[in-house]
């Protein structure tokens, strides 16, 4: 997209307002999504706006399923982590195309921060199938989607198509309970999309305490049995009595901040 380029490269000598700002990453979210070019779905060939927009569909095209709106919630929670000195990176667990770390990328081009990194975390070859110790994951059938097996070739080079492509997106590729593990860094925002139990516990397992005081944790997937299920045990497991926000009443996904 020439317009985010041409503001990135020119952030320099020009001071944007925050409204212009906010203004500018709407747009951003409505290329990534398909929501401008008014792209198919898979499922029915169709554009339906509404739908498109609040993430409830599946893009032929476009690099984020995610919709304008849970786009424009990391906006919200990146925006106020920076202005409150919150530090950490910004991580996302099961990324697709890649399009909502791209976001996240452009926040930081657009604000000038050079000390965050977007840890771009997936298998690149698709869900897992269940693990037999999760007993709610038994029947599902993600893994199956080739749909979601996109290559870590693919998402670098969607990065690259928008000049964002450097030392600031780390790539993680690998199964999360194998390489979230390995991570030393710290975050000040998390954004789960597991879809599934097994997934989501290993991303919070892992990611959780290093999130920092102050920042956010955000399930993309609170809907889906599974990955709700997760939530609600580890939030239970480990007291976590922080209220739930829900991003929209259409997608049903969910952010909280961790203050204890």
């Amino acid at each position: 997209m020439k317009l985010l380029e041409l503001v990135i490269l020119d952030s320099n000598m020009v001071t944007y307002t925050e409204n212009e700002l906010i203004n500018l990453l709407h747009k951003f979210a409505c290329y990534l999504t398909g929501y401008s070019s008014l792209d198919p779905a898979y499922h029915d060939g169709k554009f339906v706006s509404e739908r498109r927009y609040y993430g409830n569909d599946w893009p032929k095209h476009a690099i984020t399923m995610i919709g304008v709106n849970r786009l424009m919630n990391i906006q919200k929670l990146l925006f106020d982590t920076i202005k409150n000195n919150v530090p950490g990176h910004f991580i996302e667990t099961g990324v697709w195309r890649g399009g909502a770390c791209i976001f996240a990328v452009a926040i930081f081009k657009l604000l000038k921060i050079t000390d965050k990194n977007v840890y771009v975390c997936d298998s690149f070859e698709g869900l897992p199938k269940p693990d037999p110790s999760y007993a709610v994951d038994n029947n599902d059938t993600h893994y199956s989607f080739k749909e979601l097996a996109v290559s870590l070739e693919e998402v670098e080079n969607n990065f690259r198509i928008f000049g964002l492509l450097d030392d600031q997106v780390k790539f993680i590729k690998g199964w999360f309970c194998d390489t979230l593990p390995n991570l030393t860094a710290t975050f000040s925002v998390i954004r789960l999309d597991g879809d599934m139990y097994g997934s989501t516990m290993d991303s919070l397992n892992n990611l959780y305490h290093k999130l920092s005081y102050g920042g956010y944790c955000i399930i993309d997937d609170y809907m889906l049995k599974g990955a709700k299920l997760a939530v609600d045990d580890f939030r239970s497991q480990h007291n976590i009595q922080n209220p739930l926000n829900f991003i929209d009443t259409h997608s049903q996904a969910v952010y909280w901040q961790k203050t204890n």
